[in-house]
């Protein structure tokens, strides 16, 4: 019985125990199920992931756990997702729906990559989600309303992408979410009036969109908001005026709309946390509030561009961090004695780097105050004003100063010597004044200097000849002067001057030197109205970019020079003489274009003859852009252009359709590319992608390189390679237009290049053709063997340039046939220089650096693998590797390259008994001619296809040899294509 007793008393824990057991397991399955989920959701996104760059997801597989994924954080107790981070991976692809499954997800980081399509539905079952960052990617579609079942979310951005519709209204219900960053897509409808109910909402970014309508009342309930950005987009109307108590705000971004009204006396007294207050390119008008003097903490002040008026009565003592001031393009003035008195109070900023008061009517001399200023001071604006008196020889306490404008005022006296201290100076701008006396000879100690404009003033004596040191200016204005003597021969050593020299209007005489024609990157050229005599200089055709040359009103004799006939097109006029056909003969000018349709010429490229003027100083600018900082540039342009139209100027290039654009700000990149629309989009690199783009109305197209600054290097690449570009012209490189040095009205940095267009795309798509759907035809690319090897001497003749004939030699490092671009004309111009090197930064070829790989797998050279630094060596081999290429069809990483075998060695070893086998079908009978020959002239041309497939080959072989001091220099690879190009040619014209 005790026996008995004794095991019933034990059955109930032996049982629990088994409960237990089951428990455990039923619970270690039901996790491992879902672990299984969350494991299928991360290869069901990898799956979807078409290019990574890195490789990083290559360790995305079942030798490890997928908790120890990179870019996966899991939770310890459960072993599920909570953090997927994957930003700035250059990621290309779409998200997968399955993401959706990964219920134990906090936060999800996918910014700054390259992923397209829709954002999945299946997002609003992440109901731990807290944190969604999308932004800067290619997303379409409109936002889905699902995500609002994320009840925790705090964090919402979404900006950069291409998305469209209205803000979802359920997103009412977001209670939690502090931050709703949605700037930069093409979102329209109003500022949805619910957003107020988001008492949380300390942030909101709504920039860049197409939002229409007023600013909603209901954001005054918005308590803790610190930061609005309603910058660009079509909002009217006034700021309700309880906006202005929301004393938590630090960031006021307003820009580019149509608001209107006034601002409140007392706006300094309300908003005494106020950093950052942007309202330019409106409507606002009244006075600037006094009360503006009590926000200490503010560091930029942006008004430009508005209707303001009246004095300018703020005391900027007590704003210790100001660094940007910028009121220019209002109407403030008042004529009063002591209107410029408020300067006084600057002194006091020592952080001031930008003071902008140009485009106004103030009255008065600058204040000797000016020069206590902080030597800080970068940028100085004052501008088409009334200003009288003379410069104060004090501003040469201005150390860092880098723009200083002082231009279209009523300043006299002469140009103090003191100005050839400034170092740092980038322009100096002080045409349409009274300045009178001689041109200091020690300007030309400003090395850094790229503009000078003195124009329009009452200056004489003889040109300076020191001015020739100046090796980085771009251009030059000292016309409708009182300046007499000769032009110094010296003024054309500054040989790579691309926009203008402008020397009309004076009293020069003599003759023009002859090395005029050392001006080969120059643009436009004009000394008329002088007393010059002569002939007009030969060396004129050596001016190989020069688009406009204007001579008139001088005593030039004998005959037009022959070698003007090697320049550029010319547009022929539509009125007087050239009216009428009969008139007026075109005949055996194959350059020109435009004019009556009787004359039978083709259309001007890149040519409106309607096209909206734009001054001289506007070109300089859009030239030079990268040289200036972010919205400074931005505010520049568009004072130039308002004053557009107060300057006598002349007709824009017809080629160059940089030269005509209105301004180059963030907004109207967006809205050439579409809202960086995925349609427009030509291709995606290291470090950004490159949309289409249609700068201004006439249909102008561009290629528009848009900078990924999120991206480790994207901000140096962008800085070299405007270095790069700034120094170089070539008709075989891509030409920059301009570019887009900006900060959006969140404070982050833009930056985008320009450059023009290459309506035949790059060399890498003829090579490798995708079937193209054209007018519902398809389209198969082919190159012949003339354009292969024409091609190639472009290349050649780029390549040359950039190592033998620059003031700086430059190595481009990422020569491939995606970075060679061609025109109408299928003439090839190489591109991207994000990874150049110059000289002075390379040492011993062989020696040891960190500097690792540059490049792309299979072009880069192989020392480069072993850390050796970069050379002349390594282009080479790109080179020669791109020249097999085009010959086989071969691209270096084809997977039958294994182990030893490379594209070197297949081509190497097939010459020259066996070349038929490894070169394109094509070469062998590209010309249509061939078919319609006897036998033996087929003969005789096959077998002069063959000896230049053989040369092509033997160049490209011995261009890419292991060894760097092995393989043949550029300058003879480019000498022996010719050769060859010649050959085929004769043979052709048998």
């Amino acid at each position: 019985m005790r026996t008995r007793v004794c095991y019933l008393a034990h059955f109930p824990s032996s049982f629990l125990f088994c409960i237990t057991l089951l428990q455990a397991a039923t619970f270690a399955s039901s996790a491992n199920a879902f672990q299984e989920r969350d494991r299928v959701a991360l290869l069901a996104f990898k799956s979807m992931i078409s290019h990574e760059p890195e490789g990083m997801l290559n360790s995305w597989n079942d030798s490890h756990h997928f908790c120890k994924w990179e870019g996966i954080t899991c939770g310890r107790r459960h072993r599920r997702v909570t953090i997927l981070d994957l930003n700035s991976r250059g990621l290309v692809g779409s998200l997968s729906p399955h993401l959706g499954n990964l219920s134990f997800l906090r936060e999800m980081d996918l910014s700054n990559n390259s992923i397209r399509g829709e954002i999945p539905h299946e997002f609003g079952r992440l109901f731990r989600l807290e944190a969604l960052y999308l932004f800067n990617n290619s997303l379409v579609g409109k936002i889905s309303p699902n995500l609002s079942y994320c009840s925790r979310l705090t964090s919402l951005s979404l900006e950069g992408n291409n998305l469209v519709g209205n803000i979802p209204t359920e997103f009412v219900s977001l209670h939690n979410l502090k931050k709703l960053a949605l700037k930069n897509n093409n979102l329209t409808g109003g500022i949805p009036p619910f957003l107020g109910n988001l008492s949380s909402l300390d942030k909101l970014s709504l920039a860049y969109n197409a939002f229409e309508g007023n600013i909603p009342e209901s954001l005054n309930l918005l308590k803790q908001l610190e930061f609005l950005g309603l910058g660009s987009n079509n909002i009217h109307g006034s700021v309700p005026p309880s906006f202005y108590n929301l004393s938590s705000l630090t960031v006021i971004s307003l820009p580019q709309n149509q608001i209107h009204g006034i601002l409140p006396p007392s706006l300094g007294l309300t908003l005494p946390n106020l950093q950052f207050f942007q309202i330019s390119e409106n409507f606002f008008a009244g006075s600037i509030p006094v009360s503006l003097s009590n926000a200490s903490k503010l560091e930029w002040i942006e008004m430009f561009g508005n209707n303001f008026s009246g004095k300018l009565s703020v005391d900027f003592s007590g704003m210790k961090h100001l660094s940007f001031l910028n009121v220019g393009s209002n109407n403030l003035g008042s004529a009063e004695d002591d209107e410029m008195r408020f300067i006084n109070s600057l002194v006091n900023c020592s952080n001031l780097d930008t003071f902008a008061i140009n485009e106004n009517l103030f009255t008065g001399a600058l204040p000797h105050s000016i020069a206590n200023l902080t030597s800080q001071l970068h940028n100085l604006f004052v501008g088409s004003n009334k200003i009288y008196g003379n410069i104060p020889s004090g501003i040469s306490n201005f150390v860092n100063l880098e723009l200083l404008d002082i231009a279209d005022n009523l300043i006299t006296g002469k140009i103090p010597k003191e100005m050839g201290k400034f170092q740092n100076l980038r322009a100096i701008l002080l045409y349409q004044n009274k300045l009178s006396g001689e041109i200091p000879s020690c300007l030309g100690n400003l090395s850094a200097l790229e503009n000078f404009d003195l124009g329009e003033n009452k200056l004489s004596g003889a040109i300076p000849s020191s001015l020739g040191k100046l090796k980085q200016l771009l251009s030059l204005s000292i016309s409708q002067n009182e300046l007499s003597g000769s032009i110094p021969k010296e003024i054309f050593n500054i040989t790579t001057m691309p926009v203008g020299l402008y020397l009309d209007k004076n009293h020069l005489v003599g003759s023009i030197p002859p090395n005029i024609g050392d001006l080969t990157a120059i643009s436009e050229i004009d000394v008329s109205d002088n007393s010059f005599s002569g002939e007009i200089p030969r060396e004129l055709g050596f001016c190989s970019s020069l688009e406009g040359l204007y001579m008139q009103g001088n005593f030039f004799y004998g005959s037009i020079p022959q070698s003007l006939s090697s320049l550029r097109e010319g547009q022929v006029p539509t009125k007087g003489i050239f009216a009428n056909a009969s008139g007026a003969s075109v005949a055996g000018n194959t350059r020109l274009c435009g004019g009556i349709a009787k004359f039978g010429l083709p259309n001007c490229t890149n040519n409106n003859p309607n096209k909206k003027k734009i001054s001289r100083v506007s070109k300089i600018l859009l030239s030079t852009a990268s040289a200036f900082s972010g919205l400074l540039l931005v505010s520049f342009i568009i004072y130039c252009w308002l004053k557009n139209g107060r300057r006598k100027q002349k007709q824009p290039s017809s080629s160059t359709p940089g030269k005509t654009l209105l301004k180059v700000s963030y907004k109207s990149i967006l809205q050439a590319t579409n809202g960086f629309s995925s349609t427009n989009l030509l291709g995606v690199g290291s470090f950004g992608s490159v949309y289409k783009g249609n700068l201004d109305q006439d249909g102008t197209i561009v290629a528009i390189k848009v900078l990924n600054l999120q991206q480790r290097g994207a901000l140096k690449s962008f800085m070299v390679e405007c270095k790069a570009l700034r120094n170089i012209r070539h008709r075989n490189l891509v030409k920059i237009i301009t570019s887009c040095s900006s900060i959006d009205f969140q404070g982050n940095d833009f930056k985008a290049l320009v450059y023009e267009y290459m309506p035949k795309g790059s060399l890498e798509k003829w090579l490798h053709p995708a079937l193209e759907i054209k007018n519902e035809e398809v389209e198969v690319r082919k190159l012949s063997l003339l354009q292969r090897i024409s091609i190639g001497i472009d290349v050649a003749s780029a390549i040359d340039y950039l190592h033998h004939h620059c003031k700086e030699p430059i190595l481009h490092c990422d020569l491939k046939p995606s970075n060679v671009l061609l025109d109408n004309d299928m003439i090839a111009h190489v591109g991207d220089f994000g990874l150049v090197r110059f000289q002075p930064e390379i040492s011993n070829p062989n020696k040891s650096s960190s500097v690792g790989a540059r490049g792309t797998t299979g072009y880069a050279a192989p020392e480069y693998g072993l850390g050796n630094e970069v050379s002349t060596n390594g282009d080479v081999y790109s080179y020669g590797i791109l020249l097999l290429e085009m010959v086989t069809l071969k691209r270096p990483t084809d997977l039958i390259f294994e182990g030893d075998l490379n594209l070197h060695n297949f081509a190497r070893t097939s010459l020259p008994d066996r070349i038929m086998n490894i070169v394109d079908p094509v070469l062998l009978y590209d010309d249509d001619e061939v078919s319609t020959m006897n036998h033996r002239l087929r003969q005789i041309r096959i077998s002069n296809i063959m000896e230049c497939l053989i040369s092509l080959v033997r160049i490209g072989v011995a261009c890419s040899m292991e060894s760097p001091q092995d393989r043949m220099n550029v300058t003879d690879a480019l000498h022996e294509l010719q050769s060859v190009r010649k050959i085929l040619l004769e043979h052709t014209s048998m």
